[in-house]
């Protein structure tokens, strides 16, 4: 059930995404009467699943979920369509426009992709405006990652700068490490602050590490919720509790408390706890999925920093937000070009856990306008077979005077075809082979 809310809301969010991104190719080619042959959300190779003829354009719905196209006339596209190329150009085709009209109706599309995008912020930051947990409220600081240990972080530190980068909230740190060329951390521990060196390619090992999170807040174990008829009601645990050990092992922080009862999946163990001042003892028996029924609050330990906008503020606030998700994720392209960097690239799975299990409209959007981000600036780079293809060849005609030949162009698409195929399958790949053989 949770993969199918998942694959639902992906599947919603790049449909509605492409459509725009078409919208765009479409509208530009209207605009400059350029014949628009077809207009389909995803492919059709071999048959459509739905299609209507309205005009002069076909309509239509494909089968294969890999995007969608608009097929304009006179264009060599994914169609390779070559027949039609063969006779001489048409008034209403894409090859006897301008070329700065061509190159208007190219861009279309990811025009419309970065427009949706900042346009999805503005709408989400005046709906439900931005809040994140305040790393400097973090009374009892963070916990980290094995990999984090080795260079000399402890359970409870607090990083407050990474280099020169203030550490607003706590994924903060991954970030700056991960992209920015970073040699040291500020940290707090106890009453004493001091500067802890970053070793060379130490981003690389978290990659290898393949940890998901370097650092947490770390939050006592304080009982805030226990689920009816659950193995902790029936062992006796009640909100308000706070968890000392299990098994005689320290747990008096939630992270310590879950890995304690994931690690003893079907078995019974000994929780010790303090209640209203006494120590009390409780045997549970944690089901085969290492869930109890017991929840508790980050908010009760921890500052929420939250900030409201206007309909009008939240406009240049949401465009704000948005070249800011971009610029940090064109830094994140160096890391493909690293051995472990390579390792991370995902396809249409690891798109699909950017969203909840259960339905959040929050989340979805917010996802959606960093997908449009994404695609458009994917769309962008200058690949054949890409909008951002398309758009170097119109550059070079337009500065230099000289049109590629059809031939050129008909091998280009071909390259880019079978380069794009090749990451899309390698992604995908990946995706695979993390859900079968990662732990």
């Amino acid at each position: 059930m949770d993969i199918f809310i998942k694959a639902i809301q992906l599947i919603l969010s790049l449909s509605l995404l492409v459509i725009l991104h078409e919208f765009g190719h479409f509208f530009f080619a209207k605009l400059f009467k350029t014949r628009v042959e077809k207009f389909y959300l995803f492919f059709n190779p071999w048959f459509s699943l739905f299609k209507i003829k309205k005009g002069e354009t076909e309509y239509g719905i494909g089968w294969l979920p890999l995007g969608g196209y608009v097929k304009i006339s006179g264009m060599i596209d994914e169609s390779m369509d070559k027949e039609a190329l063969k006779q001489p150009p048409q008034p209403w085709e894409f090859r006897a426009k301008p070329a700065w009209q061509r190159l208007l109706i190219m861009i279309g599309g990811v025009l419309v992709n970065f427009i949706t995008a900042f346009v999805i912020f503005w709408f989400v930051l005046y709906t439900w405006g931005e809040s994140y947990y305040d790393a400097g409220s973090a009374k009892y600081g963070f916990y980290y990652a094995p990999v984090a240990h080795e260079i000399g972080l402890k359970d409870g530190d607090r990083v407050i700068y990474v280099d020169t980068f203030k550490v607003n909230t706590v994924s903060d740190i991954t970030k700056h490490i991960l992209l920015e060329d970073v040699k040291s951390l500020t940290v707090v521990r106890g009453d004493s602050t001091f500067t802890l060196p970053i070793p060379e390619d130490f981003g690389q090992k978290i990659m290898a590490s393949g940890v998901r999170t370097f650092a947490e807040f770390r939050i006592p174990a304080v009982i805030d919720s226990v689920i009816p008829n659950s193995p902790a009601q029936k062992a006796g645990i009640m909100k308000g509790d706070s968890i000392i050990s299990v098994n005689g092992q320290p747990a008096s922080f939630f992270h310590q408390f879950q890995k304690a009862i994931v690690s003893n999946a079907g078995k019974n163990i000994v929780i010790d706890l303090v209640r209203n001042g006494e120590l009390k003892s409780l045997t549970v028996h944690v089901p085969e999925k290492g869930i109890i029924g017991v929840g508790n609050k980050q908010p009760d330990f921890l500052k929420v920093k939250q900030f409201r906008y206007g309909f009008w503020e939240a406009a240049p606030a949401g465009i704000k937000k948005g070249f800011k998700i971009l610029v940090d994720y064109i830094k994140q392209l160096k890391l493909i070009f690293t051995k472990e960097g390579v390792k991370q690239l995902g396809g249409f799975g690891t798109m699909g856990n950017l969203f909840p299990s259960s339905w959040n409209w929050y989340v979805f959007w917010s996802n959606t306008a960093l997908i449009s981000l994404i695609l458009a600036f994917m769309n962008i780079l200058p690949i054949p077979a890409l909008d951002g293809g398309h758009v170097l060849f119109l550059l070079y005609e337009i500065i230099t005077g000289r049109k590629p030949s059809d031939k050129f162009l008909e091998y280009a698409q071909v390259a880019g075809m079978v380069l794009l195929l090749g990451l899309l399958l390698y992604a995908n790949g990946n995706d695979i082979f993390k859900a079968f053989f990662s732990k």
